[in-house]
């Protein structure tokens, strides 16, 4: 049987969200109108930097946001602001997950990226880092080619629960030996699922849920990267 190594992309790998960057861009080269960013979904992000609020509520508000808005657009225009984002933003990632890539890698081991992020965004990134599999949201299109204001979403903890089981089947993989990397709470089920399982910068949720998981507290281990240090943390460390 093969071991894998199951990767959540934003917050885990990259050092933000490709989504809000590709918003961002969208709003940047006039594709959506500037006054859409100026409502709730800035409200949530300035109460998540002053951090009064919820990283997952903020994340939320910008997906609702950004499916409501990327209804109608031209898929060729995604595309052409995807390739920006991935140029200009790709490589801000955290250090330990990408050496963790490259030694699973090297280790022969079957790297996965399974993501809340738009599946064209997620796609380009794990190409840049000689990914082959890939499980994301994927936004539907119409016949004219245009985004239809509908997905299947990956970021929810059943979405990738599934998405697991058919790489499983698909590829032999013993879940037992292999690992998973995450960082909100939408990642438990994929973290209880595997042998081992790491937390990157883990919002407290997360932590608190498997801190509450015999089944799982054993086998996890809390990762932060801040500026140029990492840090290994017992997961029973107190979280305030």
């Amino acid at each position: 049987m093969n071991v894998a190594a199951f990767f959540d992309v934003d917050g885990t790998l990259y050092r933000d969200s490709l989504m809000v960057e590709h918003f961002k861009k969208l709003i940047k080269y006039e594709v959506l109108d500037a006054a859409i960013w100026h409502g709730e979904a800035k409200k949530k992000f300035e109460n998540w930097t002053k951090r009064h609020g919820d990283y997952e509520d903020y994340l939320l508000e910008i997906a609702e946001s950004y499916l409501k808005n990327l209804k109608g657009v031209d898929r060729d225009y995604i595309n052409f602001i995807t390739d920006q984002v991935i140029k200009l933003k790709g490589e801000k990632v955290y250090r330990y997950t990408r050496d963790r890539i490259k030694w699973h890698q090297k280790e022969n081991h079957i790297v996965i990226f399974i993501s809340g992020s738009p599946s064209f965004l997620v796609e380009r990134m794990a190409k840049m880092y000689n990914v082959k599999y890939v499980k994301a949201t994927e936004y539907l299109i119409d016949d004219k080619n245009r985004f239809t204001g509908q997905l299947i979403p990956m970021w929810e903890s059943a979405s990738k629960i599934e998405a697991i089981e058919e790489f499983v089947n698909k590829l032999d993989i013993d879940l037992n030996a292999s690992y998973a990397y995450g960082d909100t709470n939408g990642d438990f089920d994929m973290l209880k699922m595997v042998g081992n399982a790491v937390l990157i910068n883990p919002i407290k949720k997360l932590v608190d849920n498997i801190q509450a998981d015999s089944s799982i507290r054993k086998k996890s281990k809390i990762i932060v990267e801040r500026k140029d240090v990492i840090y290994n943390i017992p997961i029973d460390v107190e979280v305030i």
